[in-house]
């Protein structure tokens, strides 16, 4: 009979170390006009696990065909599992020359896009407002 191969935790751990590295954050250098190029991200990660044995009063699946459906054995098991999950996203790139060091940030335009929605409806808000309450005023003025 052949064992069901057990959940290792150590292989989720390992597997998640391996994402989360500084080689996630800090890309591949390299060459152009002149100047050494990193390339630079902020890394995220997550792992979460659980294991767990058990023996069970009920009887195994087997032992009731053995024994013609009356009962006998106690089923027993064991399981585990998890996952990880690891978020890069790029910031932005240093930049070595004859000038010295420089950071060059990247442009996150759907962060700007969603900046300008924003001021948008706040402008729209107030001017809705300022045109209710004056209409309200001229609504008292006149009674």
């Amino acid at each position: 009979m052949t064992e069901t191969p057990r959940f290792d935790p150590a292989h989720l751990t390992n597997a998640a170390s391996d994402s989360a590295t500084v080689r996630r954050v800090f890309g591949e250098s390299y060459e152009a006009h002149g100047s050494t190029v990193i390339p630079v991200a902020r890394a995220w990660a997550a792992t979460g696990l659980g294991l767990g044995d058990g023996e069970g009063d009920l009887p195994t699946y087997k032992a009731r065909l053995e024994d013609g459906g009356v009962g006998g054995g106690h089923g027993g098991g064991h399981g585990g599992g998890g996952g990880y999950g690891v978020h890069v996203k790029a910031v932005g790139v240093v930049v070595i020359n004859d000038k010295g060091v420089r950071w060059h940030p990247t442009v996150d335009l759907n962060r700007a896009i969603l900046g300008g929605q924003a001021a948008a409806a706040t402008a729209v808000t107030a001017l809705a407002v300022a045109w209710a309450v004056r209409g309200i005023a001229n609504a008292l003025s006149r009674s």
